[in-house]
């Protein structure tokens, strides 16, 4: 049996970098992917597709491995950083965009991210899973818009 979890985060901050340095970091994807915590290997699938593997995370007699690929298409005329999934790779679908706008003296960046994580487990665990899952997604990815917002010289 499987427990599929889904998880939907939003973002809206600014930072202090230009619009064309944080377009030139998030549209280039192992950058990008280089200020995501966890990430055991990026593979480069070609035609601007990605499957990430992240790090095992282990829970009382369960480790889980979330294993997902997606497609990137960048905009730099709309300022956007779209991906959406590829079936048949790994575990997870993950689907998301950035939205990049130049504000003169700083960027505003939004960033939502929709995940869907398919985990070989009975029914009745779904109760005690789904949490951990949603605060570990969460919580990796308000370290990577923190490491992000570093990178780009602190909060606007």
């Amino acid at each position: 049996m499987a427990v599929t979890v889904k998880v939907e985060l939003g973002y809206e901050f600014a930072v202090k970098a230009s619009a064309k340095d944080v377009f030139d970091v998030l549209s280039d994807v192992p950058t990008s992917a280089s200020f995501y915590p966890k990430v055991d290997k990026l593979v480069d699938l070609g035609g601007g597709a990605y499957r990430w593997e992240m790090e095992k995370i282990g829970l009382a007699q369960v480790n889980l491995q979330t294993v997902y690929a997606s497609k990137y298409v960048s905009n730099k005329a709309k300022g956007t950083v779209v991906w959406t999934p590829v079936k048949g790779e790994g575990n997870a679908l993950v689907s998301g965009s950035w939205k990049i706008t130049d504000n003169k003296k700083s960027t505003q960046l939004v960033l939502t991210i929709e995940g869907e994580l398919t985990i070989a487990l009975p029914g009745l665990m779904k109760m005690i899973i789904a949490p951990v899952v949603e605060a570990e997604f969460e919580k990796l990815t308000e370290q990577y818009i923190a490491n992000l917002t570093k990178r780009f010289g602190g909060e606007a």
